[in-house]
Parts: C-alpha cells; sequence; structure tokens
C-alpha cells in the first residue's frame, strides 16, 4: 500500500505487468493477441501492440529480470519526476522503442517482439539523468558502476548487437527505448540537464 501512495502509476505497472504475464504462461492464446507483429503493424493492423506487447513476456526469466530493473528504478523516478510525467515517459517508451522495429521487420511475417524492455530502458536512463553517479550491480559483477558509465556501455553494447548478435533478444527496443528516456526527461523536466552535468562536475 506505501508503494500505492508514493508511486500510484509504477505500482499499477508493476502489478499489471506481473499478472498479464504470468496469465499468458498458461493461456498461450493471449500472446498471439498482445504481441508486436511488425508485418500487421506496417499495414495498420494490431496497432494496439505497440502497447500490450509490453504486458507479456516470454519466460519467468524474461518477466523476472524486466520487473527487477523495473523495481529497482521506476517507483523513485516517479518519486522525483511525478506521476503523470512517469505515466507518458513509459508509454512513448513502449510505443517509440517498437516503431524502429516495425519499420525493421515490415517485411519479415514470422518476426514478432514482446516484453517491457524498451519502456524500462526508458526509465532507467531517465533516472540516469538524475543519479549519474549513482551505483548499478550487475550479476556477478561485485562492484558498483557509476550510471552514468553504465548508460554509455549499454547504448554501445545494444548499437553493436542489434547489427551483429544472433540472440533474438529486441535490440533495437533497448536502444531507442534508452533514447526516449534521455529526450523526454531533457524536454519535459527543466534544470535536468544542469543538475546531470553538476552532479558529475561535483557541484553540489
Amino acid at each position: 500500500m506505501e508503494y500505492f501512495n508514493i508511486a500510484p502509476v509504477a505500482s499499477t505497472i508493476f502489478v499489471f505487468t506481473i499478472i498479464t504475464s504470468l496469465y499468458a504462461f498458461y493461456d498461450r492464446s493471449l500472446y498471439g493477441k498482445f504481441m508486436l507483429h511488425p508485418y500487421s503493424v506496417s499495414k495498420g493492423q494490431n496497432v494496439y501492440t505497440l502497447i500490450t506487447s509490453g504486458l507479456v513476456h516470454a519466460d519467468w526469466m524474461h518477466l523476472f529480470f524486466n520487473m527487477f530493473t523495473f523495481y529497482a528504478f521506476a517507483f523513485t523516478l516517479e518519486s522525483l519526476m511525478g506521476s503523470w510525467r512517469f505515466g507518458i515517459l513509459y508509454f512513448l517508451g513502449l510505443v517509440l522503442s517498437d516503431l524502429p522495429t516495425v519499420i525493421k521487420h515490415k517485411d519479415h511475417f514470422n518476426y514478432n517482439s514482446l516484453g517491457a524492455s524498451g519502456a524500462i530502458s526508458a526509465v532507467l536512463f531517465s533516472y540516469i539523468l538524475y543519479n549519474p553517479m549513482s551505483k548499478i550491480y550487475i550479476m556477478f559483477i561485485p562492484i558498483g558502476i557509476p550510471a552514468v558509465l553504465f548508460g554509455i556501455l549499454y547504448l554501445i553494447y545494444c548499437a553493436y548487437a542489434s547489427r551483429n548478435s544472433r540472440d533474438h533478444i529486441n535490440h533495437d527496443a533497448h536502444f531507442f527505448g534508452a533514447l526516449t528516456g534521455l529526450i523526454f526527461t531533457i524536454i519535459f523536466v527543466p534544470g535536468i540537464l544542469q543538475n546531470f552535468i553538476a552532479m558529475l562536475t561535483g557541484g553540489r
């Protein structure tokens, strides 16, 4: 209940995404309705899947990593930027992170994409603007990485993996979700760039 009071939008997204994903694990027909199918969307069909694809996940591990990252950053971010900004950020993260995928795979009938990774990347990179020197911990690495360094490495990796990886992960969604988070926060949060620079340079 405390989380709903502090961050009602993040709490609702968190609970609803878990429930919908768990339901899909036991009712596979939901994937056909919710997954992003770029071929169809490019022809004006099932456009709603730009949003619903973020409500289902491939398996337990996919769901765990996305929700763990969301939990680590989203509630704090909403308290920093306000609920309405956070809600718009997440919505735009879902949609804008998938549009490049639609364009890239518009002729690939057998390609589908799902998961909230693009929107969560938007959340993470918005958070980095607020706290660039906070530490981010990655599994099997015993020391925290400064958030701003992690962000740079993350973008480089996503750009590389998008061109070279064959792991069936939608790295484009990660990359463009991150850009959405940065651009949205810079535009709609006054003074965030000054805050970012000041924290990097020790100005406060």
